[in-house]
């Protein structure tokens, strides 16, 4: 059975399956257009699942406190293409940078609907925003703009190498009923996996400094890492105090670990090999091959009549090619 006939048959499926995984044979480095969708999820308070990802909390908690930082790092990556957008000689490149402007704004206005909806449970968005908002205010958007391309070429390689390993285990999403926090992941993937070469090809070509792009690197892990685990950590406790004596909680927190940082089955820690390839000078988003993956998840998603997403899809336009 190939893709296409594997793909037409689950659509409308309730439950994941599984790839079969394959390694890249022919990277494709084709620059192509992608377009901009608008959705409208409609999330509300009583039906959000805070523990969606594989029904653990401190995990969970991880992608709440991602969710709002994205936010504020959609809005330096948008700040910062617009910037350079008119250094770009290549009209393609050019073109596609203005999509990644438009998903990435979509994306950053959806979380902060999705990030509303979870202030009545109890989840500290609000502390959360001006801490972050304290960063990336005071220090990240103060970078000088080549430091910030660096920034923004990083921060995409992170959210790719993430966009893989979901699209790749599919099945952590159905540990849930919370099926608007599921498509709002799922179509968020979707996209960043669809433009994850395009900053990285800006940054080359407007700049390619193999040391800074190391440093921004550095910065992007920092972030994801450092700023978004500490948001994580505390979460849990303003949903729930008793979380602070409970035994069982802090039990799971060794199986919340595993499931972001374990070795075997982790989402950083499985993904390690892929995460430090940016290292390597040679190094192109498109050397891991996601194209299958993209197929699949375009039709089951996206399909008009049975995609998981049509229901709260509006529209979509694709920019023009512009000299």
């Amino acid at each position: 059975m190939n893709l296409t006939q594997l793909t037409q048959s689950l659509i409308g499926r309730s439950k994941p399956i599984q790839l079969l995984k394959t390694k890249p044979t022919n990277p494709n480095r084709a620059q192509s257009a992608f377009p901009i969708r608008h959705f409208d999820f409609g999330f509300e308070s009583d039906q959000l699942d805070p523990k969606f990802y594989m029904q653990a909390e401190w995990a969970s908690a991880y992608f709440a406190a991602l969710s709002i930082f994205l936010t504020y790092g959609e809005d330096l990556v948008i700040e910062t293409a617009r910037y350079h957008r008119d250094l770009i000689k290549d009209p393609v490149l050019k073109q596609r940078l203005t999509a990644l402007i438009g998903q990435e704004a979509l994306h950053s206005k959806i979380h902060e609907e999705y990030n509303d909806a979870m202030i009545p449970r109890n989840l500290p968005v609000t502390l959360y925003r001006k801490l972050a908002e304290a960063v990336f205010d005071n220090l990240l958007l103060k970078f000088p703009q080549p430091l910030k391309l660096s920034l923004m070429s990083g921060i995409e390689h992170f959210t790719a190498v993430l966009a893989e390993y979901m699209m790749r285990n599919e099945e952590n999403f159905y540990h849930s009923d919370d099926v608007r926090g599921r498509g709002l992941w799922m179509w968020h993937m979707l996209e960043e996996s669809e433009h994850k070469d395009v900053a990285y090809d800006v940054y080359q070509q407007i700049n390619g400094s193999y040391p800074l792009r190391m440093a921004g690197f550095a910065i992007a892990a920092l972030t994801l890492f450092g700023g978004v685990s500490a948001g994580a950590l505390m979460l849990p406790f303003f949903r729930r105090p008793k979380n602070l004596v409970d035994i069982n909680f802090w039990k799971e927190g060794v199986n919340s670990y595993a499931l972001l940082f374990g070795s075997k089955r982790g989402v950083f820690g499985s993904s390690i090999k892929h995460i430090a390839d940016y290292v390597r000078p040679s190094f192109h988003p498109n050397d891991h091959d996601a194209s299958e993956y993209l197929a699949y998840y375009k039709q089951k998603l996206l399909d008009p009549e049975y995609g998981a997403l049509t229901p709260y899809f509006i529209k979509e336009f694709t920019p023009k090619l512009r000299a």
